[in-house]
Formats: structure tokens, C-alpha cells, sequence
């Protein structure tokens, strides 16, 4: 379509590879204004999905049919192994997130004059899917609050988590100097990720609402004083082996995992824990936005997007509150 072009000037930077242009932004753009571990999923979505398919095309002639079908060969054949449920096709929520990055890097290079428009857009990449939430029942969360009561290394961890819902990176992150004993409350500053070979990258909180203060049950505020008293590091859950670094949310994840094994619980996520802890405050009484706030998300929208069929619930359980007040009422 020539007539996209009248009209635009474009540099000579323009007869570059899509490729070449990818590697460009990812060290202008992206490398010192995203987490590590975004950064690496980033380089892995150029290097194992995009450059096979486009990366030898010149990015100025790069259409939106092109990269449909880069969609649609992906969602076939996108995996490398074949994965045991989904064989070589790549899930719909991965497309999604090679269609995102691919969008933001599109837009760059029509700010670069690289490009006309950003040709991503009439594109239809798979809707994402909210994954089902798996939280722990009244009489499963008994099992694990007994499962880590009897761990002593890990049980100050889990306890703190499936009281405040904090992120896996936001919890390992946590200092002494985060934690006010006197009005019970921790500020979220950071968040630690895997980093390469084993070792940690910390970082910011995964959104800028990220960056909050909670305020602790008193259960968790006495637990982490009496932990204070017996640590010299300046984390607050440290890593067993290396006090003066962070616990890895490698390692939280793993133990997880062996923690639901043996009490014989679902194999659930870590996130699920985080989950748990949102339905049980909005199952107490706790209004959305207070939810929104103790977990750090960016809106009040987001939160009942998530947990909207809690509050639906919710206010049925109201509603027969209401009648029965009402009944009571009228027999009076």
C-alpha cells in the first residue's frame, strides 16, 4: 500500500532488518527501564519467535498480514519441545504477550521514522484467557497453616505470605528497614527476581501502585519481631545458605511445591496463595478498594476484574442478610 507512505519521511534506518531493529530497541528502549527478568523474556520472544518467521525482513515493509500469519504459524508451531498438552502449539496467553512487546516495539519505530504506522494494529491476536483462580478452602488452608507450622525454616516465610498476599518477588525483597513494629506495618519498596545463573536481580515493584505501605495482623507484626531478634541480615527472609543475600523466588516456589506434595493439598500456584488471601479479605468484609491497595494493584477495575465473582457473591450473601433483617424487623 503506497499510499501509507506519501507523505512520511523516513530515515535511511528504515532499510534495516526487522531484526536488527528489534536488538536496537531492546537496548535503547527496554534495557534500563524494565524488571531483569522482563528484559530476558523480552530477548527470548525476539530470538525464538519472531526473528525465525520476520527477522530477515526489512522493517519498513513489514505488514500487518505478515505478522497475522506470524500469529497464526505460531499458535501451530511456535514450540520448540513439544509440550505435553499443548504439543509444538504455543499457548494463547504467550501470543498475546509477542503481541504486546511487538506492539510497543512498533510504536518506537514509527517515532524513529522507521516505519509509517505501526502495522500491528488490525491484527487479531488471541484474546487472553483469565486463568482460573485456585485458592485454598477453609479446611485446606487449616492443612497448610499445619504443614508449615511444622517447617521450621519456612514456616515465618508462608505464614507472612498467606496473611498479606504480597507478590513472590515483593515478599523476598523485604528488608528490616521496610518493617515498623511500632504501627505494624511493612512499606513494599523492591522486588527480587531470578536473575542469570542462579542468581538474584532486585529490582521495582511490579507497578508504580506497587510501591505501598500494609499494615500487618498483629500475629504476623509479633512473628517478625521475635525474627528480628535472631538474624543479623538485613533481609527479612534470607537466604538459608547466604544470610546476606535475599531467600530466591526460585526457592519459595520450589518449596511450595514440596509443602503441598506432603500435606497431600492441590498443586497450586504461588500466586494462588496471594489469591486466597484477596477472596479471604473480600469474604471479611474488606471493600475493593482497601483490597486494591494491600495488594498493589494499578486499579480498583483491575482488582474486580479479578475477583468480581467474589463480590458477586458477596452481595448475594447481603441481599439474604437484608431479608432476614427485615423479617426479624416485621415479627418485632
Amino acid at each position: 500500500k503506497l499510499n501509507e507512505y506519501y507523505g512520511v519521511e523516513l530515515t535511511e534506518d528504515s532499510k534495516m532488518t526487522l531484526s536488527e531493529w528489534l536488538n536496537l530497541w531492546l537496548e535503547k528502549y527496554m534495557r534500563n527501564t524494565i524488571r531483569e527478568s522482563t528484559f530476558r523474556s523480552y530477548v527470548h520472544i525476539v530470538k525464538d519467535n519472531i526473528n525465525p518467521i520476520l527477522g530477515d525482513k526489512t522493517v519498513a515493509f513489514v505488514t500487518t498480514n505478515d505478522i497475522q500469519k506470524m500469529y497464526v504459524k505460531l499458535k501451530k508451531e511456535g514450540r520448540k519441545n513439544s509440550h505435553p498438552k499443548l504439543g509444538k502449539s504455543l499457548s494463547d496467553s504467550t501470543i498475546v504477550r509477542i503481541h504486546n512487546m511487538l506492539h510497543k516495539a512498533m510504536d518506537d519505530a514509527v517515532k524513529e521514522h522507521l516505519i509509517p504506522k505501526n502495522p500491528t494494529i488490525g491484527t487479531n491476536p488471541p484474546k487472553k484467557k483469565q486463568p482460573e483462580l485456585q485458592i485454598l478452602n477453609e479446611e485446606q488452608l487449616q492443612q497448610f497453616m499445619s504443614a508449615i507450622e511444622q517447617d521450621n525454616i519456612w514456616r515465618d516465610f508462608f505464614y507472612t505470605e498467606i496473611k498479606t498476599g504480597l507478590r513472590r518477588g515483593e515478599i523476598c525483597g523485604l528488608k528490616w528497614t521496610d518493617f515498623n513494629e511500632d504501627e505494624s506495618s511493612l512499606r513494599i519498596y523492591r522486588s527480587v527476581s531470578d536473575g542469570k545463573k542462579g542468581g538474584i536481580a532486585i529490582g521495582e515493584t511490579k507497578t508504580g501502585k506497587g510501591k505501598r505501605k500494609i499494615y500487618l495482623p498483629p500475629s504476623v507484626c509479633s512473628l517478625l519481631k521475635e525474627r528480628k531478634q535472631k538474624t543479623k541480615s538485613e533481609w527479612i527472609f534470607e537466604n538459608p545458605l547466604y544470610p546476606n543475600k535475599p531467600v530466591s523466588p526460585s526457592s519459595a516456589y520450589k518449596h511450595l511445591k514440596i509443602i503441598l506434595k506432603n500435606a497431600e493439598l492441590p498443586n497450586i500456584r504461588f500466586h494462588d496463595l496471594r489469591h486466597t488471601f484477596a477472596v479471604l479479605s473480600l469474604q471479611n468484609g474488606d471493600d475493593v478498594k482497601t483490597v486494591q491497595e494491600n495488594l498493589g494493584h494499578a486499579t480498583a477495575a483491575f482488582t474486580l476484574d479479578v475477583y468480581g465473582h467474589v463480590s458477586e457473591r458477596m452481595k448475594e450473601d447481603s441481599a439474604a442478610r437484608m431479608q432476614g433483617y427485615f423479617e426479624k424487623l416485621e415479627r418485632a
